[in-house]
Parts: structure tokens; sequence; C-alpha cells
């Protein structure tokens, strides 16, 4: 699943292709772009905004798009074979002289002024990647509505932008408390560290390609994607639940006896407590 880091690197390879060329073909292959055509337009350049990419063109264009769960954008040298999936999964494709950008399984695409961009991402809270990045406001967010749940909250990008599932486990591992804990019991010293500790992961990871947040050698993750194995710090169980409203549940893992707060299942009020 895409996240903050993982959108990052899309953004700068698109920009290194792409950037400061004329545009020699593009494709749209969704209905309501079908007759589109840049071709002739120059590049200026693709950013990052949360999860949402903004490749920007001359005549004051933007093509937003969004990777949301499976989507992809892959860069190949002219002639050479696009090997991202099968043509019927691909929306979009931009191509110069020497590369071609093709855009897999977008399930957000739209063409938009570059003057009004802020319709599509306007509502983000601060991107933990960005130069809008602000640690006060982010808390901010997240404290504004303090009865729900740790992990939701950092999925929310109004909240703050580039936080998806793996980061939330890892993140609420790393303070000790479950997905689960209301936001505003969180204690004020843990609650006060999370926005740089998140900011700090991102910007560890967004030049690696496998990310991980452990320091660990042989071990990228402490609980995500870790169900039933031994907790890289205690030995307990990994567990694994899945959290949301009921229309968008994720997996999500944690250490019964690392992280402090309620677990799906347990009386109001209860909860594990940490052994270290």
């Amino acid at each position: 699943m895409p996240e903050g880091d993982t959108v990052w690197q899309a953004a700068r390879r698109l920009h290194d292709a792409l950037a400061g060329k004329v545009l020699a073909r593009s494709d749209f292959r969704v209905p309501q772009y079908a007759t589109v055509d840049l071709a002739g337009r120059t590049v200026l350049g693709t950013v990052p905004r949360g999860k949402h990419l903004l490749t920007r063109f001359e005549g004051d264009l933007t093509l937003h798009t969004h990777l949301r769960m499976e989507g992809a954008w892959k860069v190949f040298r002219t002639g050479e074979p696009w090997k991202g999936g099968p043509a019927f999964q691909i929306r979009v494709v931009l191509g110069t002289a020497d590369r071609t950008a093709v855009g897999y399984r977008l399930q957000v695409l739209e063409l938009l002024r570059t003057g009004e961009e802020d319709r599509a991402v306007g509502h983000l809270g601060p991107d933990l990647l960005g130069p809008d990045w602000n640690p006060d406001r982010a808390l901010a967010n997240l404290l504004a509505d303090p009865a729900r749940p740790l992990g939701e909250a950092l999925l929310d990008q109004r909240n703050l932008a580039g936080i998806g599932n793996v980061y939330k486990s890892e993140l609420c591992f790393l303070i000790g408390a479950t997905p689960w804990l209301p936001v505003g019991a969180l204690p004020a010293d843990r609650a006060a560290h999370l926005p740089g500790v998140a900011q700090r992961l991102l910007e560890a990871n967004r030049d690696r390609p496998i990310r991980r947040t452990t320091g660990l050698r042989n071990q990228d993750l402490f609980v995500y994607g870790r169900a039933s194995r031994p907790c890289l710090r205690c030995g307990t169980p990994v567990r694994l639940a899945d959290q949301g409203d009921g229309s968008r549940e994720r997996p999500t893992y944690w250490c019964p006896a690392c992280q402090t707060g309620p677990a799906p299942g347990s009386p109001p009020g209860r909860g594990t407590r940490p052994t270290n």
C-alpha cells in the first residue's frame, strides 16, 4: 500500500524523467479525458502532496493522480517494453523523446488548473515530507477529536498527510499505545513526540527501496506483517485485528504487552499495560 514515502519516490521518478521536457505524446485511457492531447506542452515538474501527485504543465494545467491501494507510475526508456501490468490497466501515458511514464491502475486521475490545485489537495493536513510540515498544527489536528482511536486519527489525511497503514501500526508501537487508544488518553509527553517521530520515520525512508523502522539487521518492521510472531522487544506474540469504521477496515498489528490501551473486544476502560 503506497504511503507518503512511496509517493515521494514516485514523484521524484516522474520529475527526473519528464521535468523540463516537451511531451511528444499523451494518451488518456479514461472516458472523461479520451480526447485530451497534451503533446507539445512542456512538463514543469511533479510534486507530491501527502499521498497525492501533482504533475504540472505549461499553460496552467495540472494532472492530479492518486495511487490508492494498487496504483503505480512506471518510467521506461523510449522503445523499452512496458512492464507494469496488462495494457487494460493503463490509465494514462506521457511520453517525451527519451522517456515514457505510464500510470497503471490509477483510481484518481483528473486534469485541473494549476491555480486550482487546492480543490484537490487543500483539505490535507501538514505534509510529513513537504515544505508545509508543521508538527504543532499536526498535533492540534490529532487532538481535536480526543475520543477518536489513535490509529484512525493517524490515517486521516486531514490531520497530517502521508501516513498509511504500515506507519500507523509502527508509530503506535514506537510510542507504546494501541491503535484503539483514544487520542485524548495518550499521555501528554508521548502525544507531543508523536508528530516528530512520524516525520523522522518518513524522512529516513524516503530514499530507501525497502521501508525500515527498526534499525535492526534483518528485521525491517516491528509489528506490521508479524502476526503471531514474537515481538522484537518482549517476545509476546504480535496480534492482528481489523480497525476502521466498517466501510474501510484495515489490518492492524500491535504488541499486547508493549502497547498501552484497549484492544478489539476488551471491556470499556480496560486494556493491556506495557511491561517495559
